[in-house]
């Protein structure tokens, strides 16, 4: 599970990097303030990634997904690339559990089995 989680947080970092740079042309927004949201976020991105097993780690993910999607009120094409991420964080999160509990299973049977 962590590396698909991190591979997905990763990508997440560079999608804020990016919306980051559109959000620079609204000009409601500072430039200041477009860089702290979007540096705390993509600083959150990268952390998690590193944390993502540890407790709490799964639900951060999801609170960053959350606030992924809802930075489409600021760059409105977020909304689709939030939605995206999202889902790719869901299967992330999903398969990875299950993948995990495969290996689990082989690893028990080859401890199980001298020979193997």
């Amino acid at each position: 599970m962590r590396m698909l989680c991190a591979s997905t947080l990763i990508g997440e970092f560079f999608v804020i990097g990016f919306a980051g740079l559109v959000a620079m042309k609204n000009d409601d927004l500072s430039m200041t303030t477009v860089w702290t949201v979007c540096g705390v976020a993509m600083l959150l991105s990268v952390l998690l990634s590193g944390m993502v097993t540890r407790p709490g780690g799964i639900q951060l993910g999801w609170a960053l997904q959350i606030g992924l999607v809802l930075s489409g009120f600021v760059v409105p094409m977020m909304f689709v690339l939030g939605a995206c991420f999202a889902g790719l964080w869901w299967a992330s999160v999903h398969y990875g559990r299950k993948i995990d509990e495969v290996k689990a299973r082989w690893a028990a049977q080859g401890e199980a089995q001298p020979g193997a």
